[in-house]
């Protein structure tokens, strides 16, 4: 004996189905702290400058060549607050990071 499906029966998966796609959309949505950000993996400067004038940076950040990135990296942080990507073998730069090394 065969047995008619009911409405809320035939209401049940698709339910079930829509609060699982809500529950990825949450999860996938969340950042993780364990896993580093995407942005991280990989290099940051994509256009180098030959040189700032030195009045006005604010500080300067050296990023040896690691795995997700072959190149050292000179980003000076201005006192603007904006970041500029420095030519690592620009005379002026070289200048700039021996003047930093030795103060």
């Amino acid at each position: 004996m065969a047995r008619a499906a009911t409405p809320a029966a035939s209401c049940a998966p698709r339910l079930l189905r829509a609060a699982l796609l809500l529950l990825l959309l949450v999860a996938a949505g969340r950042p993780s702290t364990a896993a580093p950000v995407l942005s991280e993996l990989r290099c940051q400067c994509f256009q180098a400058l030959q040189g700032v004038h030195l009045k006005n940076i604010q500080s300067v950040k050296v990023t040896s060549p690691g795995p997700y990135c072959d190149q050292t990296e000179v980003i000076a942080t201005l006192k603007n607050g904006q970041e500029a990507c420095l030519n690592p073998t620009a005379p002026m730069v070289k200048k700039m990071i021996d003047k930093m090394l030795n103060k």
